[in-house]
């Protein structure tokens, strides 16, 4: 006798009600994967960036406030994140291109070991300052809710852009939206 039969024969009417339940809990499933995938408006977006003071992998204290008059990117990434290598690596390329335009990029890092980002960073060959965030106070200001993220902060001190998670086709709209700030 199986555990199935112990207390009865099944009954038509209970796979029914498992095969519905069972598509209903697939259809959450595509709804919830598809919300994460889609992207909330970033809160900051049109407000003052917030300022702060990080130390940089290599060479003096950076502070945000200190570069007014100059479009900045901050790239949040993490040594543990897979795409953020690839990210880094295409930042890395319009820093050299853009910095005649008044273009400063900063990568920071939301590693709690200050010495795996570094190895990180010159696995990757990044041309930038890594800035330390490792208590991820600044991570917290700017409400990163993904790694990569890159945010783009106007001439002004404003946040403009936000762009998280990384793909091999987000430098178009990355690039677009850097230009744009840079012809302002």
């Amino acid at each position: 006798m199986s555990l199935q039969w112990a207390f009865g024969p099944p009954r038509r009417d209970f796979w029914s009600h498992m095969r519905r339940l069972s598509a209903c809990l697939a259809v959450t499933a595509l709804a919830a994967i598809t919300a994460a995938g889609a992207q909330q408006p970033y809160a900051l977006a049109g407000q003052p960036a917030p300022d702060f003071t990080l130390p940089a992998g290599a060479g003096p204290n950076v502070r945000l406030s200190e570069h007014r008059g100059e479009v900045v990117v901050l790239s949040f990434w993490s040594s543990g994140c897979g795409s953020c290598r690839q990210q880094l690596q295409a930042l890395s390329r319009s820093a050299g291109t853009y910095a005649s335009a008044g273009l400063v990029l900063y990568g920071v890092s939301v590693d709690d070991r200050p010495l795996s980002a570094e190895k990180y960073a010159r696995e990757a060959a990044v041309g930038f300052p890594l800035l330390l965030d490792a208590d991820k106070s600044v991570a917290r200001a700017y409400q990163v809710d993904a790694l990569p993220m890159t945010v783009l902060i106007d001439r002004n001190g404003v946040v403009r852009y936000a762009l998280r998670d990384y793909r091999s086709g987000s430098n178009e709209l990355y690039l677009q939206r850097l230009r744009a700030l840079l012809n302002e």
